[in-house]
């Protein structure tokens, strides 16, 4: 009689779990292929490689497009094109760059058909549009002591010609103080807006979203907090902006060393994956972690699956402190510090800003991800490498909960028969 209990037990354990899994999480999963790095400091066609925070798969070159966020510092503000080989991709601590070729290097242009001058623009995010051939593209601004600097999302031609500006409501521009930590404060904080670009699946919608919160609608993340940012959509058609919701960016995983040092989490880039969904990154940073065993590049860097459909559309709320918000909802993908490549040896990870699907591989959709070196002899150039894995149908859950109950039926019966 014990068998048969403790088969009742595992059943009902199995048949809840089963039950639950479909409503609690996305219906695909994200396992690791590969990597590969590229050192900081490359040289290409004349530019120095780097600050790659958004990048995009072209499918009818099968090659990518790569935003620098170079503010003009280094070289003009520009974008790669790309190939990648995911056959050389390695699960390895050392891949080497053998799998990434540059192509070409194309520099971004002033509505006036200039390179833009040093310290006039922070690109950030980057998708292509097949429809059209052009590439849309989100310049994060800046709100500090050298000046204030309005977030702007743009397209441009691949040539890097200017199309047109999209309309960014006002509420986003900044104004105030500095640090934007203020009573009477609006708009973006610095280094904290518009690092994300996605175009909708029907080819109709284009977003964007602040890595962290409008000063007037909360604080940064810090260790102790999190951030409400804004996703802000935009009609392609028009240009006009439309729905905005509400991210909640979680707190700092790791506390900075010392208590009082550098620390970040913010929402750096997404990729649509239906209606009003995306993958979504979460890149936090903090300076002087030092944990036994890991890497300790103070990166720690979380895909989550996002879905806006049930979310408070907050465009007409200025602020939304004090207002009753439905912000949208995330469920955890992939936490990059659980990945081992193949000798068990966590991978290690660099600023991961960017986002995109890339092309079928193995017979399965890949995702691949792009970090920001920031230009720093301390960091590099990675891609990463995942695929896409689909979690069974609800039609397979229905059989293999009506399989356990033929089994459990035939193990009543035989303890009936004892």
């Amino acid at each position: 009689m014990t068998t048969v209990n403790n088969f009742a037990r595992a059943f009902a354990l199995a048949a809840s779990a089963l039950l639950v899994t479909p409503a609690a999480a996305a219906d695909y999963s994200l396992s690791y292929l590969g990597q590969q790095i590229v050192p900081s400091g490359t040289l290409f066609s004349g530019t120095t490689v780097g600050g790659l925070s958004g990048i995009d798969y072209v499918a009818a070159t099968g090659r990518y497009v790569a935003i620098s966020d170079d503010r003009s510092g280094i070289n003009p503000a520009r974008y790669y094109d790309l190939s990648l080989n995911l056959a050389l991709f390695q699960r390895s601590a050392t891949p080497g760059a053998a799998g990434v070729t540059f192509n070409s290097v194309t520099t971004i242009q002033t509505p006036a058909g200039a390179p833009f001058a040093v310290n006039t623009v922070d690109p950030e995010g980057m998708r292509f549009n097949p429809a059209t051939g052009t590439l849309y593209w989100s310049n994060e601004g800046q709100r500090s002591g050298t000046g204030f600097q309005n977030p702007t999302v743009r397209e441009m031609n691949l040539n890097g010609t200017h199309v047109r500006d999209f309309s960014v409501p006002t509420r986003f521009n900044p104004s105030g103080t500095n640090g934007g930590l203020t009573a009477g404060d609006k708009g973006i904080y610095n280094n904290l807006a518009f690092e994300t670009m996605a175009l909708s699946t029907d080819g109709k919608t284009l977003y964007t979203a602040t890595e962290n919160a409008l000063a007037q609608d909360s604080l940064p993340a810090t260790a102790l907090n999190g951030s409400r940012s804004r996703i802000l959509s935009f009609n392609l058609a028009t240009g006009q902006s439309g729905a905005e919701y509400i991210y909640d960016v979680a707190p700092v995983v790791l506390a900075p060393n010392p208590a009082n040092g550098f620390a970040t989490n913010g929402l750096t880039d997404m990729v649509a994956v239906g209606d009003r969904q995306f993958i979504a990154i979460e890149r936090s940073f903090s300076v002087g972690v030092v944990t036994p065993g890991t890497p300790n590049t103070g990166n720690t860097i979380r895909l989550f699956h996002v879905d806006a459909r049930n979310a408070t559309d907050v465009s007409g709320m200025e602020s939304i402190v004090g207002q009753s918000v439905q912000s949208v909802q995330k469920t955890l993908l992939l936490d990059l510090s659980d990945l081992r490549n193949d000798d068990n040896s966590p991978l290690a990870l660099d600023n991961i800003e960017g986002i995109t699907f890339g092309p079928q591989f193995g017979g399965k959709q890949t995702v691949i991800l792009a970090s920001d070196n920031n230009f720093s002899g301390t960091q590099f150039t990675q891609f990463v490498a995942l695929q896409v894995n689909p979690v069974p149908e609800p039609e397979t859950y229905v059989l293999m909960l009506a399989g356990l109950a033929v089994l459990g039926a035939a193990a009543r019966r035989k303890a009936a028969t004892a």
